[in-house]
């Protein structure tokens, strides 16, 4: 339903998006995640129609966008992060007006409007001027516009950004519920939000795609370096040194806890590291109040995908995108 082959951008000679590809089935949700910097809105901006790539190609609902733009666009709702919106203009009036650029019959406009106002959660303001809302209404107005003449794909450009965390709540399950008409691209910075709706989440990091797959299988690709959360009464000084010299054991940070010292510990593959805290917490006598595996969060994994000193396993790391072709290293495809 949307598709980017081999796309690449540069400004001025220096490179900002290199060799991306990826495919989004219809029904699906797809997460897009980057630090600030990483091309995630130039890569939207080419979706969109809104920048030419300087290499590759983009498809909507089997059109390629450079070859008929206006047909692959009625296609397309876009969201972008920075709205454009005509503050002099009331809610409903502007949603009237994105439908009729979008192409919605006259004779459909009011249902279409009324449709969107009241799936966005702004029909109790429909007949304010937008330049009166608060932020969080002016973004629910946006995405009213992006969906007023159902298209097929929605690229959706931070679309909680600014609402409060009742209308999070609610802008969340629309999006959910979107799904059953709509094949959806999301970026945000809000990683909680991608778990609870994404199905597939796609990591760029200095223009290229790091890793893709799962939430679920990114967590446990991260999870084959085990960690564990040790508790022992009382403080402790030396027990981050000691534990870190154990056999296995390839990183300790002491984490700050009243009345208690609690370290995390990274291992080295496949080492299960409990025996040998256990054994050294007896061999010194150590109050052993928790010894807790730890699985690894999605913030673990983008944290060290895009983590410079981390890119020597980056390359090694199953699901992660050799940076030099546009398939994962081991020969998959970047869409597992």
């Amino acid at each position: 339903m949307l598709e980017a082959q081999g796309l690449s951008k540069s400004f001025y000679g220096t490179p900002a998006v290199t060799n991306v590809s990826f495919r989004v089935e219809s029904g699906e949700i797809l997460g897009f995640l980057g630090p600030n910097g990483a091309g995630k809105t130039t890569t939207m901006r080419m979706i969109a129609g809104f920048l030419t790539p300087t290499a590759g190609k983009v498809t909507l609902a089997d059109v390629d966008v450079a070859e008929n733009p206006i047909l692959a666009k009625r296609s397309l709702g876009y969201l972008p992060e920075t709205l454009a919106l005509y503050p002099e203009m009331r809610v409903r009036e502007y949603v009237a007006f994105r439908a009729a650029l979008c192409g919605v019959p006259g004779r459909d406009v009011k249902a279409r409007v009324d449709e969107a106002l009241g799936k966005c959660f702004v029909d109790d303001v429909a007949s304010k001027p937008i330049g009166n809302l608060s932020k969080g209404y002016r973004q629910r107005v946006g995405l009213a516009g992006a969906l007023v003449h159902k298209p097929k794909v929605l690229v959706l450009d931070e679309p909680t950004i600014g609402l409060d965390p009742r209308q999070i709540v609610k802008v969340r399950a629309l999006i959910r519920d979107l799904r059953k008409d709509h094949t959806i691209l999301l970026s945000t910075h809000i990683l909680p939000e991608v778990e609870l709706v994404c199905d597939r989440i796609l990591i760029i990091d200095k223009g290229r795609i790091v890793a893709s797959g799962t939430p679920e299988t990114l967590r446990h690709q991260m999870s084959q370096t085990p960690s564990v959360t040790v508790a022992l009464k009382g403080e402790v000084p030396e027990a981050d040194g000691v534990l870190r010299q154990l056999p296995g054991v390839s990183g300790a940070s002491r984490i700050g806890a009243g009345g208690e010292t609690r370290v995390t510990l990274d291992g080295e593959s496949g080492t299960d590291l409990r025996e040998a805290v256990f054994k050294e917490s007896v061999l010194r006598g150590w109050t052993l109040l928790e010894l807790t595996p730890r699985e690894a969060s999605l913030e673990d994994v983008f944290v060290r995908l895009v983590s410079r000193d981390a890119a020597v396993e980056v390359d090694t790391m199953p699901g992660a995108v050799d940076p030099d072709a546009s398939t994962p290293a081991g020969g998959t495809e970047a869409r597992p």
